[in-house]
């Protein structure tokens, strides 16, 4: 998971860095876990763009990732780890005992051949190794737990991302206390499966990407100035010569887009919510 600088041979190239996929050992998916991958160009069924700034990219297949991780009570073995071009962590091929495999997403740490087990028996008693899932109540406080439930038997949805963990701070009256990777700390229903450890490719987020070509590659395009356009197109645009604006930053249909909170005030979800992200 090391990362590594390019030689300066040409200008792009002097802060570009990459990933140096030491972790990875196959070169090809496990086609019976992939699905086509049709592209939109950000365009709606009208044809019209809802989302700027996406087209183009290399063409891909999902990976049928296990966010679920309710195969309970059956062991599995790790096959292989992988490249997922679809998310920023790497992805780890489960062969279990019965000969079912399926993908999940790589912690830090896990190696081709270690064995990972799920389990909601209140009665069994798991070990607390990487890669293993289990009700937030049955991991001790100050663990990091990845791939965290909202609810119960819906498939995690935190914490998901390379790199990412949240920590157990307390237990109390059913529900489980996260320190969350933004900052935030928020209960979660403690019946809600997580995964132990650290989401892998921990190095992610120092890449360079160096020139804009790669972000073609991502499926990412060019991004345009407020202040470059004219009045109709943003409220930045227009003026004579070079204004910058003049007024306080907003999107182009005028939210404001520094420090504003655009959470919904009545959002069901708060009472959850001890404290809020910086």
């Amino acid at each position: 998971m090391a990362i590594k600088k390019l030689k300066p041979d040409t200008p792009s190239q002097r802060y570009m860095s990459v990933s140096t996929f030491e972790e990875i050992t196959v070169d090809k998916p496990y086609k019976k876990l992939t699905t086509p991958i049709k592209k939109t160009g950000g365009r709606n069924n009208a044809g019209r763009i809802t989302s700027r700034r996406r087209g183009g990219g290399h063409k891909r297949r999902y990976r049928i990732i296990d966010f679920k991780r309710n195969k309970f009570d059956i062991q599995g073995e790790v096959l292989t780890i992988e490249y997922d071009p679809n998310r920023t962590s790497r992805i780890a091929l489960i062969n279990y005992e019965d000969n079912e495999k399926r993908y999940i997403l790589a912690p830090d740490g896990i190696k081709v051949g270690n064995k990972i087990i799920s389990s909601r028996d209140k009665d069994a008693s798991l070990p607390f190794d990487i890669g293993n899932a289990m009700p937030l109540y049955k991991i001790p406080e100050g663990m990091l737990v990845h791939n965290i439930e909202l609810k119960i038997g819906k498939g995690g949805q935190m914490s998901r991302s390379a790199g990412s963990y949240a920590r157990i701070m307390a237990k109390e009256n059913g529900n489980v206390t996260l320190r969350l990777p933004s900052g935030e700390v928020r209960m979660v229903n403690e019946k809600c499966l997580a995964t132990i450890g650290i989401v892998g490719n921990k190095s992610h987020e120092n890449i360079k990407i160096g020139k804009a070509g790669r972000s073609r590659w991502l499926g990412r395009r060019p991004k345009v100035r407020g202040v470059a356009m004219n009045p109709v197109d943003h409220p930045h645009g227009g003026g004579e010569g070079r204004t910058s604006g003049g007024r306080h930053p907003v999107s182009p249909w005028g939210t404001p887009a520094k420090g504003y909170k655009t959470r919904k005030k009545n959002k069901q979800s708060n009472k959850f919510i001890v404290k809020r992200r910086k």
